[in-house]
C-alpha cells in the first residue's frame, strides 16, 4: 500500500510504547510516549491538531486529531478494553472529513497493542492504490 512505509514506522512506535508502558494508563500518556517515539523516528508530526470539518463546503465544527503525521496520515490513540466498529468508523469518517488518504487506529488499552490500518477509499490515492494492488 502507497503509506505502509510510514505506517509501518508509526506502528513500530506503538509496540514499544505498550511494550515499555504496558496497558491501563490514560490516552494523554500514550500519547505523550508516542510523540517521543515518532521524535526519535524522525517523523514529522503535528499533536493535537484542530481541523475543520465541512458540510458541503460549509464549516461546521472543528475536530482535534491526536497526531498527524507525515502530511498525510491520521493517527487516532485509545485507551480502551478493545476497539470496536464505533472506533472504526469514526476514524473512516474523519479521513473522509479531512479528505486524507490513510489513519492508523493505534488502542493501547488492551493486554497486547490493537491498531487497524483504515483507508479512505474516497481519496484519490487509495484509488491509484487499489488499481495497483490489482496488476
Amino acid at each position: 500500500m502507497l503509506y505502509d512505509g510510514t505506517t509501518h514506522i508509526i506502528i513500530g512506535c506503538a509496540m514499544k510504547v505498550h511494550n515499555t508502558l504496558g496497558n491501563g494508563f490514560q490516552e494523554v500518556i500514550y500519547q505523550r510516549a508516542m510523540a517521543i517515539e515518532m521524535e526519535r523516528q524522525k517523523l514529522v508530526f503535528a499533536r493535537e491538531l484542530e481541523m475543520t470539518i465541512l458540510y458541503e463546503g460549509i464549516d461546521i465544527g472543528t475536530r482535534r486529531v491526536d497526531f498527524f503525521v507525515e502530511n498525510k496520515i491520521m493517527l487516532e490513540l485509545k485507551a480502551i478494553i478493545t476497539l470496536n466498529d464505533a472506533n472504526i468508523n469514526q476514524c473512516r469518517n474523519y479521513l473522509e472529513a479531512y479528505n486524507l488518504p490513510v489513519g492508523l487506529l493505534i488502542n493501547f488499552g488492551s493486554n497486547s497493542l490493537e491498531y487497524k490500518r483504515i483507508y479512505n477509499t474516497k481519496h484519490p490515492d487509495s484509488k491509484y492504490d487499489m488499481s495497483m494492488r490489482n496488476k
